[in-house]
């Protein structure tokens, strides 16, 4: 599917709003997910942007900002957000939703579900979401089809190792959580690995004797 990816820069687009027009330049100026739903008052996405809200102090301890989007105007927005805080009691929807009723965001940054299409015929967002650096490049992406919610806590440990890794050289293995070791990049030397991380680090023995699977922890 054409559109943006992995190590593509978010365009400097000039977008509405539940907070009012904003550039998004000017709004990603750290740490932002940018995340988009099939549509206003269906059962999944006001699950999915209830919980979003409820992890919004997680969120704002790493200064990470949120910012939802969806082809429903500004106006449906607004209603629907009620629908999710009240799903999610004492919750508060805080973040920006973008109306793209004219369905031109979706394919510039590659939210498109071309298996979805709503009662008029016109393909619907998917369940994208876009982990953006400060530098406006993104990180990381999700893209599920509109059968399945995602995971918050899958978010915020994603985002964790991304800015883990953003300080140092290293990889988040397999099932990685905050506090548990990390892998050292295969670009760094065990000399190199000595002055990067002088609290240590193990090497894993394995049958190719090659030395590649080095442990460090950067939490402690």
């Amino acid at each position: 599917m054409p559109g943006l990816t992995i190590g593509d820069s978010i365009p400097n687009l000039e977008v509405e709003t539940t907070h009012g027009v904003i550039k998004l330049h000017e709004y990603i100026d750290t740490w932002t997910i940018l995340f988009s739903h099939p549509g206003d008052f269906t059962p999944v996405c006001t699950t999915e942007l209830g919980k979003m809200a409820a992890h919004a102090p997680e969120f704002a301890k790493r200064g990470v900002k949120l910012l939802g989007l969806s082809c429903d105007d500004v106006s449906s927005h607004v209603e629907w957000v009620k629908d999710i805080e009240a799903y999610t009691p004492g919750c508060k929807v805080t973040y920006p939703i973008i109306a793209d009723p004219n369905r031109e965001l979706i394919k510039i940054l590659n939210m498109v579900d071309p298996d979805e299409k709503d009662s008029s015929g016109h393909n619907v967002p998917s369940r994208a979401l876009h982990i953006v650096g400060a530098d406006k490049r993104i990180k990381l992406s999700f893209l599920y089809p509109a059968s399945t919610g995602r995971n918050m806590d899958e978010v915020v440990r994603a985002l964790d190792s991304l800015e883990r890794a953003s300080r140092n050289k290293i990889a988040t293995p397999a099932n990685w959580k905050p506090g548990e070791d990390v892998v050292i990049s295969p670009s760094v030397s065990d000399e190199e690995a000595k002055t990067l991380f002088p609290q240590g680090f193990k090497t894993v023995g394995l049958t190719s004797n090659k030395g590649y699977l080095r442990f460090t922890n950067v939490d402690r």
